[in-house]
């Protein structure tokens, strides 16, 4: 009830009617993974450099179907930072100006739900680009990987006091038992993080499949 009337309220408030194909019903039953590469970890001084973004159908990870955006940079791209990314400033030269980039990531997403991990951050950096374009923040339903992940295996009555229950990224992958892809950088960690998502939705209909089974016999 609450979501509906939230999206009822963000509706009223688009400013561009070019953009209501994002309260449409999704165009089929794909879900989208996407993951930002920033300059830095503050939403509201720092800016995105690159972003990736994976479709999802049922179990099927669709890398035939991304999209990959570099962003020309809104200022310069710090050591720390190339370290990281390695995307340095004249890799980003001849990126896409930011609205525009803006514009690739919301025809691509259209109202299909999201998915990341911590994915608030993402949204929020994302948020600095679309608000100027719709007036209101993504509207998309969003699914948290990490969130996924607490539900199906956190147990705090079995949670050892001195163990701190692990939700980085690498401890995720782990417990999943999923290999790691090396580089670091936007594609590699939307995939990787869409094979956490459908390894957690087929964990959680194994769990509901037994669960179920347990209550009829």
């Amino acid at each position: 009830m609450w979501q509906r009337f939230y999206q009822a309220w963000l509706k009223k408030r688009l400013k561009d009617p070019e953009y209501g194909f994002l309260f449409e019903p999704p165009e089929d039953d794909a879900v989208v993974c996407f993951d930002c590469e920033t300059t830095g970890l503050d939403p509201k001084r720092d800016s995105i450099i690159s972003l990736s973004a994976i479709k999802i159908r049922g179990a099927d990870i669709l890398t035939s179907e991304s999209l990959n955006l570099t962003f020309q940079p809104q200022q310069t791209v710090e050591g720390d930072s190339i370290v990281i990314h390695r995307l340095r400033n004249m890799d980003l030269s001849e990126g896409l100006a930011p609205q525009e980039a803006a514009r690739r990531f919301l025809q691509f997403i259209g109202s299909r739900p999201l998915i990341g991990y911590y994915l608030e951050f993402d949204v929020a950096m994302v948020n600095r680009l679309i608000k100027p374009l719709l007036g209101i923040p993504l509207p998309n339903t969003q699914t948290d990987i990490a969130e996924l992940y607490s539900d199906l295996f956190y147990q705090p009555w079995f949670q050892p006091e001195h163990e701190v229950f692990d939700l980085s990224f690498q401890g995720i992958r782990t417990r999943l038992e999923l290999p790691g892809l090396g580089q670091h950088d936007a594609f590699n960690d939307a995939l990787m993080t869409a094979m956490m998502y459908v390894k957690l939705r087929h964990l959680q209909e194994t769990k509901h499949t037994s669960a179920t089974r347990s209550s009829t016999t």
